[in-house]
């Protein structure tokens, strides 16, 4: 087994393409590995957070005639991107998808989708095996249950698949607070994405911006 360890094993956006899968409507009505609710967001996060750091993303749903569309929240943060539609339950068997992937000339490949036992686990095996550096953004994925998703967890680190959430993707991503082209952008997604940490980001901002009261003297 080959660890993934050392500086060089950590993502880099120059060298990162994101592929989100299949976060549609049919799909949402049978998560129940989280709250539903909170894959929408997470899923926005990280796509909001690929664009902070110009890290391509590939959009990609399953028959959206009958499943429907990719929730507007995803496709809102990039408009007029194309959207590829599929027949195939692996987005890897798909030759557009992986067309669109080889064009960026990036090998660090993300990965979040809906379900993650199947249209996550299945394009994440085949292209580990085909040699790409795979990570999986568990918390903007989902499946039809907890064990689903963590027997599917189980099984692509067995593969060799590396495992992430959304907001340790953006602090990889971004590696050095003075890194300020994106740092300021990056706590934006955080303040609408990240809960506790986005809101304690406002109060601080609010915190500073405040006047000391002046004091009065009783003399």
């Amino acid at each position: 087994m080959t660890f993934r360890n050392g500086l060089a094993s950590l993502l880099r956006p120059e060298d990162s393409v994101v592929v989100l899968i299949d976060h549609q409507p049919y799909q949402l009505t049978n998560v129940n590995s989280h709250d539903p609710q909170m894959v929408v967001n997470n899923a926005t996060a990280l796509a909001k957070a690929a664009k902070v750091f110009n890290v391509p993303t590939i959009l990609t749903s399953v028959i959206a005639e009958r499943g429907g569309l990719l929730f507007p929240h995803i496709t809102d943060v990039f408009p007029g991107q194309e959207v590829i539609d599929r027949t195939f339950i692996n987005t890897w068997e798909d030759k557009k998808v992986v067309d669109a992937v080889k064009a960026t000339g990036r090998k660090q490949l993300i990965i979040a989708g809906l379900w993650t036992e199947i249209c996550v686990a299945m394009p994440v095996i085949q292209a580990l095996g085909e040699g790409w550096d795979v990570t999986v953004i568990t918390d903007a994925s989902g499946a039809v249950s907890v064990e689903a998703h963590q027997v599917a967890i189980q099984r692509m680190i067995a593969a060799g698949a590396n495992m992430m959430t959304w907001l340790a993707l953006a602090a990889e991503w971004q590696r050095d607070w003075a890194r300020t082209e994106t740092a300021f952008a990056l706590n934006d997604v955080i303040k609408y994405h990240a809960a506790g940490s986005g809101i304690a980001y406002a109060w601080e901002q609010q915190l500073l911006n405040t006047p000391v009261p002046k004091t009065t003297s009783g003399h």
